[in-house]
């Protein structure tokens, strides 16, 4: 017997979860392994890249392609548990439990949307593997990766406290490169009486150009007074350039007023932006691996002229 697919640890998983408590990610990888009979060796057979073994790998990946399913959910971080509509695939004939089968879910339909880069966009439909060349296929491989690992990043970053949200923030403009490299460049002045403004990025030494952000972790839209209310806020400190960034997004009548303004320019970035802001900035990731590509050097082979 070889290690299951990450596919194939779907249904074991579901199963592993379907008595409706939240479990540890621990617990399940032990139990979904325990479930299909791996062996000792099995279970110490690692990936190329030596970082974790393929098992655990595998099992997390069900549990993300899962989730993005709404299949299950994560109540809590590194938690666990099914929802309503994994205890009706369960339930359902319809059988092997695999991401074919998810994609009768519009939720992993944007999913897969994303992860391909919009290969296939409005199709509902993944482009066929066995038809990529292998760098195209890296290629895939590396969005899906992307936009799980952003994913799981917005997730977090609702359940942040206030105060660590504010500094995260800064620290990805500061990562896109604005702001001056001195102690005192960048400065959260968020809290009671803050008039709206969160943090204040200096772009010159003496602080005659500054960015003021805005950064909230609203639970639903964003709409136009709070833009406005923003707007309001920059304007009574005389400063013409604002950032405002949320974990929600933003309402097409606010989108509409930042575009209107006259006087002072405010962009807008929602929550899906600035996951992919951190994943470009290496702020809250890691490097998971490094992969080099080599190509035949045809000038140094071909005979001197």
């Amino acid at each position: 017997m070889t290690i299951p697919n990450y596919q194939q640890f779907m249904e074991p998983v579901l199963q592993i979860l379907s008595s409706g408590d939240a479990k540890r990610k621990k617990e399940i990888v032990d139990e979904a392994a325990n479930a299909v009979g791996l062996s000792f060796e099995q279970k110490q057979e690692m990936l190329d890249s030596g970082k974790a073994p393929v098992y655990k790998s595998r099992i997390s990946w069900a549990l993300a392609y899962l989730k993005q399913a709404l299949a299950i959910e994560s109540p809590q971080r590194a938690h666990y548990r099914i929802t309503q509509r994994g205890k009706e695939l369960i339930e359902a004939e319809a059988r092997p439990i695999n991401t074919e089968l998810l994609m009768q879910f519009s939720e992993f339909v944007d999913f897969r949307e994303r992860s391909t880069a919009g290969r296939s966009k409005g199709t509902g439909e993944t482009p066929p593997d066995s038809t990529l060349s292998p760098e195209e296929q890296l290629s895939q491989s590396y969005m899906t990766i992307r936009a799980n690992v952003q994913d799981q990043l917005l997730d977090q970053l609702k359940s942040v406290d206030p105060g660590q949200f504010e500094k995260i923030v800064v620290d990805v403009l500061r990562g896109m490169g604005y702001g001056i490299d001195h102690e005192d460049a960048t400065r959260i002045t968020g809290g009671s009486g803050d008039g709206g403004i969160d943090g204040v990025i200096d772009q010159d030494i003496l602080g005659l150009d500054s960015i003021y952000v805005q950064a909230k972790r609203w639970q639903g839209q964003v709409g136009r007074p709070d833009v406005q209310a923003f707007a309001g806020a920059l304007q009574g400190i005389n400063a013409t350039r604002g950032v405002m960034i949320t974990t929600s997004d933003f309402s097409s009548p606010a989108k509409e007023y930042a575009r209107g303004l006259a006087t002072s320019r405010i962009v807008l970035i929602d929550g899906r932006r600035l996951a992919s802001l951190m994943f470009d900035h290496d702020v809250g990731v890691s490097p998971a691996s490094v992969l080099i590509l080599k190509t035949v050097d045809s000038d140094y082979l071909s005979p001197d002229e």
